[in-house]
């Protein structure tokens, strides 16, 4: 039997990842409208313990998981280890004398307490004392009803409000505004027109690209991977491949073919430019870490469905398709200054082509949107092979993202 689950990041007012809420599924085929919330949650702790772990999903962040007065009752939180968890009390547990014991008792004992899709009620104040996190639905509640919220709110200051289906700019802009704390949702998928931002790459990587091109006979493979690793470097290669100074014959579709494009001469002299201009302002790790994520599903789908040639063409798809949220700059804005063939544009700028259908197909898996994402992977006929691409995506991504924290 295996075990499936997906992850949505939660990020601080400062786009720091603090944790993942982890989103049950029954499966390729048992979507999770079919399963009760009792079932769904005693599933996910028993796969969390005994199949993929807790660990392999959210590293060293805590897990958010949805717990019901069942759940609650036959202490199931205490499976999992007060650091590792927030236990999410769901709004449909009526709040009452033997809720209240039970969120003492696990306050009392370590564990991080927040109550889902809050509905604003008086008796909730009996609980305020012992939660530390109030998640706030702003797809279905009102402005004025938050706004309510957060008022009353203000004399418990130790409470961290939480937004979560923040799906644009403004929504994220706003519940900053309200001095919300944390944010669940894919604002950071869309872009925040701030300021540029400039990146550095990874130290590392930069490191072993200097000594990978210094030898006579360069390993393009090796090179390559460590490129494909990298989403700063990533980019810095395709824009200084788009410099005037370069005449193309074609579009570029992977990191590979920007590479040979440049030619040794100048990837080693792009490599020494940007080892020189290094600097230390910090990577928003999170989006990174989602890009490789989408990037390696996107090229594990492309690898399963065998539609493509080249299936590096749908990695770097995953990997390009959250560069405006890294720059804090429009899609329409980034694309223009990169070669990327038109096929590859199509995806990201008009959701149009299979290139699209995959990135569409790991979005899904994300939001734990389970119906489409079953209905997508039977119409593309991938089978029952896309939960172990998202898993062996994330494993994949575990270890290169260990690899630049260790440099």
């Amino acid at each position: 039997m295996y075990f499936y689950a997906a992850r949505q990041p939660i990020l601080d007012r400062d786009k720091n990842l603090i944790g993942y809420e982890l989103l049950f599924r029954d499966g390729v085929k048992n979507v999770f409208p079919e399963i009760d919330g009792n079932e769904a949650t005693t599933r996910l702790i028993e796969g969390s313990q005994f199949n993929f772990g807790l660990e392999d999903l959210t590293g060293d962040k805590p897990a958010y998981i949805n717990f019901t007065l069942d759940t609650l009752l036959k202490g199931y939180p205490t499976l999992l280890g007060k650091d590792t968890v927030v236990v999410e009390i769901l709004e449909t547990i009526q709040p009452g004398k033997r809720l209240l014991a039970i969120v003492k008792d696990l306050k009392e004992k370590g564990y991080t307490m927040a109550l889902d899709d809050y509905i604003h009620q008086p008796v909730w104040r009996h609980f305020y004392p012992f939660v530390d996190i109030i998640k706030i639905d702003f797809l279905s509640c009102d402005i004025d009803t938050i706004k309510q919220i957060v008022a009353d709110l203000k004399p418990y200051p130790h409470l961290k409000l939480l937004a979560e289906k923040v799906e644009t700019y403004e929504v994220y802009h706003q519940a900053l505004e309200l001095g919300f704390d944390y944010f669940q949702g894919f604002f950071f998928s869309k872009p925040e027109m701030i300021q540029s931002k400039a990146l550095p790459p990874s130290q590392m990587a930069l490191a072993e690209l200097l000594y990978e091109t210094s030898t006579l006979d360069m390993d393009l493979k090796k090179i390559t991977e460590v490129f494909e690793r990298d989403v700063n470097l990533s980019y810095k290669l395709l824009r200084y491949s788009n410099s005037a100074a370069f005449v193309r014959r074609s579009e570029i579709s992977t990191i590979k073919q920007a590479l040979i494009v440049l030619g040794a001469n100048e990837i080693k002299k792009l490599l020494s430019l940007l080892f020189a201009a290094q600097m230390s302002a910090d990577k928003p790790t999170e989006l990174i870490r989602l890009s490789l994520t989408r990037a390696r599903f996107s090229e594990l789908l492309a690898i399963s469905h065998g539609q493509f040639k080249d299936t590096g063409m749908a990695f770097l798809t995953g990997m390009m398709s959250l560069m405006d949220a890294i720059l804090d700059e429009s899609m329409q804005s980034v694309m223009k200054k990169l070669p990327l063939s038109n096929e590859i544009k199509a995806a990201l700028l008009n959701d149009e082509g299979l290139l699209a259908s995959y990135l569409n197909l790991v979005k899904f898996y994300e939001q734990g949107n389970w119906p489409a994402a079953n209905e997508l992977t039977e119409k593309l006929a991938l089978g029952g092979k896309v939960p172990d691409a998202y898993h062996e995506a994330i494993s994949w991504v575990n270890e290169q993202m260990q690899i630049m924290i260790d440099e």
